[in-house]
């Protein structure tokens, strides 16, 4: 199953694909919960499930993609560097422990919406990374028990601003501009991915492939994030792990590779599918 965020009519909803089209759940489920993290919340996948019988309300162009979980209150926990040939190209050694990062939740679009490149850096940088989206409370969890607490997948573009990532040792400054990221097309539930270290992983700039892994390479996997995050944070439905990128950055390249206006930006997971944003310039306020 694909359960989908969008905005239509100026209006907030959630829903599940259905060929090229979406039903809409926004009014159908009981309760009627305000959006798809809530409805992971109150454990609706059985009745998503029944809404996904539907025919669809309308189609992928009727709509505007959101985040998959676009609550703003949702964690977005990011991991660096677990990949090794990205250790390698970033000059970083082989962490002992999960980097972990934060991202705010203004700092990502959905599928298909513009990614702004700010006017105050040249050096933005594409990311492509695997998601996994929490589906109930998790709290020191064993990474024999972890995948049980996973909703489902998503395709993530971690979008960084080299140079103020480089600003300190934190990298919440390169890693929070408003826009500068994404997150989507939509979530694909586990009954369809039972074991994501079977994903493969391509990031494409203009229909060029810079970034193909599997996920399989990840140095922390998916059961050990989740064991790890749990054990200092209590994760809620709809929060998030962004689990890493593989090499192939713009920024280990020679020349480096940044993002400018006018580029389109594609991450594709196998069995998830692709998200992809236009880049433009951020405007000036």
């Amino acid at each position: 199953m694909r359960l989908v965020s969008f905005e239509r009519n100026g209006r907030p909803g959630f829903g599940v694909v259905a060929g090229h089209g979406i039903v809409d759940a926004t009014a159908r489920l009981a309760g009627k919960p305000r959006g798809l993290r809530e409805a992971l919340a109150t454990g609706a996948l059985a009745e998503l499930a029944r809404v996904a019988a539907a025919a669809p309300d309308f189609g992928f162009d009727d709509v505007a993609f959101a985040p998959v979980i676009p609550d703003a209150a949702a964690k977005l926990l990011c991991v660096g560097i677990n990949y090794v040939p990205h250790m390698r190209e970033m000059g970083r050694d082989r962490p002992e422990k999960p980097v972990i990062f934060v991202r705010f939740g203004d700092s990502v679009v959905g599928h298909g919406q513009p990614i702004l490149k700010p006017p105050e850096s040249e050096q933005l940088d594409y990311e492509g990374e695997l998601a996994v989206v929490i589906g109930k409370r998790a709290r020191r969890v064993s990474r024999e028990r972890a995948l049980d607490y996973v909703a489902g997948y998503s395709c993530f573009n971690d979008g960084s601003v080299r140079d103020f990532q480089r600003h300190s040792g934190q990298f919440t400054p390169g890693k929070n501009f408003h826009a500068s990221g994404s997150f989507g097309p939509w979530l694909v539930t586990t009954d369809e991915i039972p074991d994501p270290r079977k994903l493969t992983l391509t990031t494409r700039l203009n229909g060029e492939v810079m970034q193909q892994e599997s996920v399989g390479e990840l140095c922390f996997d998916v059961p050990q994030l989740i064991e790890y995050c749990s054990t200092w944070a209590q994760l809620e439905p709809g929060d998030v792990i962004v689990t890493g990128t593989p090499g192939g950055v713009g920024a280990g390249r020679k020349p480096p590779v940044w993002m400018k206006p006018g580029d389109t930006v594609e991450v594709e997971i196998s069995a998830i599918g692709t998200l992809r944003n236009p880049v433009v310039a951020d405007p000036a306020d």
